[in-house]
């Protein structure tokens, strides 16, 4: 049996339907990218929302942490509570929740925007440690610039008081993936300015975060000490940073048939075969996140040939064109992964739905089980 057999034996031996096999070593690796490329002192902001999109979020944090992370960003307070649960204890920053929330947030830091969530946070009887948002352009929530010295004076008066600790100031690039960084300058001399009020109102912040994943390596900002990566996690690499893919998606052959020039394939016949060929069944569709939209120009590898999309991608499945080529079921099909045998990438996925890497992980289903290994595990 040859070495491809061997894979291949071996890969139909543990895939079932489908699965997202994630790299740890990948994402271990692109946490100690940030951490060398940022300010000396900055510290690194694990965010894994969104079950840290599609990958698994206690998992992925875990190996943040190990790799050098010191805190954890969810956009939501379930989130942060699902990592509480998991035994988490890495300080923790989330800037979505409903006031009603706010008593399961004891040790969790939460955003504030304005007076009213101000005054929320200081009625509920656990809650802390708070950071203070300043809309510096995004115009998607925070403070506005005529509504912040209400904003920090208010807090100072909270904090003298007891009730919270403003321990961080905040605001999020717009323009952050853009190597031209003069849009997100201007954002941080707006918070720098922000910060120098919240100064003369008597705060002390101990923290300050602008940067994204990609912010993190386009914008030089010493004025900050956190910066906050998610989609770098995952090597979503929007600004050449060197970054490493982190998971491949794979499935198999469910069933093979040849079939006659002119044979109308997958609802609709909205592909007509010009020749005799061959056609490979895969069980993964729509409802595991393969976007529909990309059917027109999306392909798969197996056997090492790429392999078109024919037809419409349906709810559990699609059929791919083997040409000529002797194909079986339970043979594996990578759907997308780091490109390095020739599969697809996520990049490429995203151009045939027209979106980013972002949407493509977030989507896969909850059908689609994670199995987490080491590079050495390849």
């Amino acid at each position: 049996m040859t070495d491809m057999n061997l894979v291949e034996a071996s890969a139909q031996r543990v895939l079932g339907l489908a699965e997202a096999v994630v790299d740890l070593s990948a994402i271990r690796d692109n946490v100690r990218t940030y951490r060398r490329r940022v300010h000396p002192g900055t510290e690194v902001m694990a965010v894994v929302k969104a079950d840290a999109f599609g990958h698994g979020a206690a998992r992925v944090a875990r190996t943040a942490l190990d790799a050098g992370a010191t805190w954890l960003g969810v956009a939501r307070a379930g989130e942060a509570m699902q990592l509480r649960a998991a035994g988490l204890t890495a300080p923790i920053f989330t800037w979505l929740y409903d006031e009603t929330e706010l008593i399961w947030l004891a040790d969790v830091d939460v955003s504030v925007s304005n007076v009213a969530d101000l005054q929320h946070v200081v009625a509920a009887p656990n809650v802390r440690n708070v950071h203070l948002k300043l809309d510096t352009g995004m115009h998607r929530g925070g403070s506005t610039p005529d509504q912040w010295i209400e904003l920090t004076r208010a807090a100072a008066y909270h904090e003298a008081q007891g009730s919270i600790s403003v321990r961080g100031v905040w605001s999020h690039l717009s323009h952050g993936d853009e190597l031209d960084a003069s849009h997100s300058r201007r954002q941080l001399q707006l918070l720098t300015t922000g910060v120098a009020l919240a100064k003369r109102a008597g705060l002390a912040p101990q923290y300050i975060h602008l940067a994204n994943s990609a912010g993190a390596i386009t914008l030089d900002a010493p004025e900050c000490n956190l910066a906050r990566i998610g989609a770098g996690l995952f090597g979503i690499d929007e600004v050449g940073a060197g970054l490493r893919p982190s998971m491949k998606l794979m499935s198999k052959v469910a069933q093979v048939r040849r079939i006659k020039a002119g044979e109308g394939v997958s609802y609709s016949h909205t592909y007509v075969t010009p020749r005799d060929t061959t056609i490979a069944l895969v069980p993964i569709g729509y409802a595991d996140g393969i976007p529909r939209i990309a059917a027109e120009q999306a392909s798969v590898l197996c056997r090492g040939v790429r392999m078109p999309v024919l037809g419409r991608i349906t709810m559990d499945q699609f059929v791919v064109d083997a040409g000529d080529l002797v194909v079986e079921p339970g043979d594996p099909v990578t759907i997308f992964g780091d490109g390095s045998s020739g599969e697809p990438t996520i990049a490429e996925w995203a151009g045939w739905a027209q979106t980013i890497p972002h949407e493509i992980y977030c989507g896969l289903g909850a059908r689609v089980p994670r199995r987490y290994i080491e590079e050495a595990q390849r």
